[in-house]
Formats: structure tokens, C-alpha cells, sequence
């Protein structure tokens, strides 16, 4: 008896042990909260969207007031978030990107993950992946001290927005209305940010303008 006893507690100690590394080793979140994040993004659409200026990882000055008379969209990504997999490995994100910049829209997509965080990279290291992945946004930003993520309250990657013409904020949010990391929930899901652009474009009002983003929390530093 004794011994089936011993032999219980030494399982019942493992199984615990092997919880608790479950719950630790997963460095992902499904999450709507970001550590250090200054706003609620909903907050501010209708409103001016934050200015920023920031050097791009080609050596580039980008003024968010620069692109004054154009439709902006701001695209938080971490490449190695599973939810921003779903839309690269998919190719989602790309034709989105293409379409739209071909339309005179401007595309920025931005990594606030701080040095150490997971999806940090160097410039020459996030232009090979967007190379490789076919990106085609407009400039790639690395917001490492998380400057311009916490100013329009990013909470995930992926994290949407779209600044109109005249630099307000008119949609923040998630990509799509399905919240899972599953590409196969693409085609049936409703693309917010198609869908804003869109009747932007049109001149018609943002029928959605802020949605529950979705994805892995955005990596800001300590």
C-alpha cells in the first residue's frame, strides 16, 4: 500500500510539473491586452491618428503628416506569431498589401517587438523575410521601444489600422472576423480591413470601425 501510495504522489508530482511547463513554454497569447499600451485603440478612431516619425529598415524617413491626401494603413506583424502566419503563409496579407497599394493606398507594417522579444530583427533580417514572403508594403518600421504601438495602443499581431485622407483614424481592429490562427477560416471570414478600404475608397462611410483585434500579444519591452 505504501508503496502505490509513493508511486501516485510521484505521478500526481510529474503530471503537475508537466501543467506547468505547459502553460510557460507557450510564448504566444491569444490576447487584447498589451503590456504598456497608453490607449484603447477604439478610442481613437474618428479622431487624429498619432503622428509619428520613424526611419524605415531601408533608410528612409517616414512622416506619418507626409502621407497627408492618402489613405494609410498601419499593420502590426511578428513573423513568428502563428495568428500572422495564418495570413502570410496563406498569402492573405500580401494580396491585401498589393491590391492596395496599387490603389494609391499607402501600407506600413510595423514591428514593435523590443530587442530580445520574440519577431525582433534586424532591418537587413525583416526586408529578407518580407522578400521571401512576398510582401509588398509600402515601408517596413521597427518600432523596437514601442513608441508608435503603445500611441495607437496595438495589442496584437496581427493589429490593424486605416488612417484616411485627411488623417483620421477610420478603422482599428482585427484583419477578419474569425479569430483563430487557422488559415482553412480565411475565405468564410469577413475582411474588415477589405472590406473599410473599400467603401473608403468609395467615399462611403466605414460601416465597422473598430473591431476586437485578435493574434499574439505585441511583444513591447519591459
Amino acid at each position: 500500500m505504501k508503496l502505490l501510495v509513493k508511486r501516485a504522489s510521484k505521478a500526481l508530482a510529474v503530471a503537475s510539473l508537466c501543467a506547468a511547463f505547459a502553460l510557460t513554454a507557450q510564448p504566444f497569447v491569444l490576447s487584447v491586452n498589451a503590456a504598456g499600451s497608453a490607449v484603447e485603440s477604439a478610442s481613437l478612431v474618428g479622431k487624429k491618428a498619432p503622428d509619428f516619425s520613424i526611419t524605415d529598415t531601408n533608410g528612409k524617413v517616414r512622416k506619418l503628416g507626409d502621407f497627408k491626401g492618402k489613405y494609410v494603413v498601419l499593420e502590426w506583424f511578428n513573423f513568428e506569431c502563428p495568428f500572422v502566419k495564418k495570413h502570410y503563409d496563406s498569402n492573405n496579407m500580401q494580396k491585401l498589401q498589393k491590391e492596395y497599394t496599387a490603389k494609391g493606398v499607402v501600407w506600413l507594417s510595423i514591428c514593435s517587438s523590443a530587442k530580445g522579444k520574440p519577431g525582433n530583427g534586424t532591418a537587413e533580417e525583416q526586408n529578407a523575410a518580407f522578400k521571401q514572403k512576398g510582401g509588398a508594403p509600402t515601408a517596413i518600421l521597427l518600432d523596437e521601444d514601442g513608441t508608435i504601438g503603445k500611441a495607437y495602443g496595438a495589442k496584437t499581431t496581427p493589429d490593424m489600422y486605416i488612417i484616411d485622407k485627411k488623417g483620421d483614424l477610420i478603422y482599428a481592429g482585427a484583419i477578419d472576423s474569425k479569430a483563430t490562427a487557422d488559415a482553412g477560416d480565411i475565405p468564410s471570414s469577413t475582411n474588415y480591413v477589405k472590406q473599410a478600404l473599400d467603401e473608403a475608397l468609395s467615399s462611403k462611410p466605414v460601416a465597422t470601425a473598430s473591431t476586437k483585434s485578435y493574434g499574439c500579444s505585441v511583444k513591447y519591452g519591459s
